[in-house]
């Protein structure tokens, strides 16, 4: 995405706020009239009155009938150039924010789709893995709510190891030894024959 270009009026307002600060122009000083500036930049004079408007609201420059446009204050010339590269600044970063938000979000789609698939494909083989995949839900009096892997000594326990977690429509893949079990999930394991009668066993009683 490329940046928003600023207002033509804004951008000459500002070239001739830096040619104060660089001493093109000083303070006390007249610049030249509407007509002329419009020449130089190649704009029209509403353009032009509406950057002379900018600068004098800021303080930069005075404008009086018959004595026209005089330098102000190159002080207020800083002030202004710094508040549009801060502006401006925010401005980018904002935009680029929304960039790796964006990405961040595809990456999130394009992982979740990929563990379910992986978890999907593992369970298609449950009737050709000696260790076969299968599902346990997490209901209310499981003594595992609450509880870390580690705190279970669920392969101890079982024999079975936990290879991810469904939870919310999600999958948390590989759920390290500090996932805690919450009501609800479904532990998606992997085991030999006897390790589901033991997982149930060792979830919901004592």
């Amino acid at each position: 995405m490329s940046a928003v270009e600023k207002p033509k009026y804004h951008q000459i307002s500002l070239d001739i706020a830096r040619k104060i600060i660089n001493g093109d122009i000083k303070e006390g000083e007249k610049i030249y009239g509407r007509s002329e500036l419009a020449a130089i930049y190649n704009v029209s004079p509403e353009t032009i009155r509406r950057a002379i408007a900018v600068l004098k609201d800021m303080g930069v420059v005075s404008v009086m009938h018959g004595s026209g446009i005089i330098v102000k204050s190159r002080e207020l010339a800083y002030k202004y150039v710094d508040r549009f590269n801060e502006t401006d600044s925010i401005e980018h970063l904002q935009k680029k924010l929304e960039k790796l938000i964006k990405a961040k979000r595809k990456i999130d789609d394009d992982l979740n789709s990929t563990i379910e698939r992986i978890i999907e494909y593992t369970l298609s083989l449950k009737h050709i893995n000696p260790f076969n995949p299968f599902e346990i839900e997490i209901k209310r009096g499981a003594k595992a709510i609450g509880k870390t892997l580690s705190e279970l000594n669920f392969w101890q326990n079982t024999g079975g190891t936990i290879i991810g977690i469904r939870r919310n429509g999600k999958i948390i893949l590989s759920p390290g030894p500090y996932a805690e079990i919450k009501l609800g999930d479904i532990l998606v394991i992997v085991g030999d024959g006897d390790v589901p009668m033991k997982t149930n066993h060792f979830l919901y009683n004592d």
